[in-house]
């Protein structure tokens, strides 16, 4: 028994330490025969920063209890996303979902997070350091993060195009020597 309680002890010191982000907390009422019975609906967003997000909801009598649900939640379906050069996207994209829609777009460094409310906090524990993103219809947080999630999965890095196509990253990737050589020509030939 002790052994097994070791292993589970060192198990759990393994596993990847999670950030989370309060996004939305919603009191939600119930009517019942003698009145209203109010709860509390948590939103939370949870990543290790590395490339790993997933965004939970949990309903409770209490706070704590909603944003314990919730964040177990978020645990439990985390999605990874490629990053460049660990700091932003690889191409600019597009996510939807309802009424929400979002467009993200990969930006040099120094930017920071452009992004409003419920996407900053995605892309905080993302682990993403430059993006410019709008989010373009619906207002409600939950809307705007399932768009954002959705346009994450639709991102793919030049190494999974490359292992898709059966080629190499170099042959995928544009070559950077030649790309000014080739403008200059065409200039010289006009």
């Amino acid at each position: 028994m002790a052994r097994d309680d070791n292993r589970r002890g060192r198990d759990r010191d393994e596993a990847p330490e999670f950030a989370d982000r309060l996004v939305a907390i919603n009191r939600v009422s119930k009517t019942v025969k003698g009145g209203k019975r109010f709860g509390f609906a948590a939103l939370v967003v949870v990543g290790d920063q590395k490339g790993r997000v997933g965004f939970g909801k949990g309903k409770a009598k209490e706070v704590p209890e909603a944003i314990r649900k919730a964040t177990e939640q978020a645990k439990r379906q985390m999605i990874r996303v490629p990053l460049r050069e660990g700091r932003t996207l690889h191409h600019d994209m597009e996510g939807r979902h309802g009424a929400g829609r979002v467009v993200m777009r990969t930006a040099p460094t120094g930017t920071g997070i452009i992004a409003g409310g419920p996407m900053r906090a995605v892309f905080e524990m993302l682990g993403i350091q430059d993006v410019v993103a709008k989010s373009i219809g619906s207002q409600n947080p939950y809307n705007m993060i399932r768009a954002t999630l959705n346009g994450l999965t639709k991102e793919s890095s030049p190494r999974m195009v490359a292992q898709r196509r059966g080629k190499k990253v170099a042959d995928i990737l544009p070559k950077r020597d030649e790309a000014p050589a080739e403008s200059s020509q065409i200039a010289e030939e006009a």
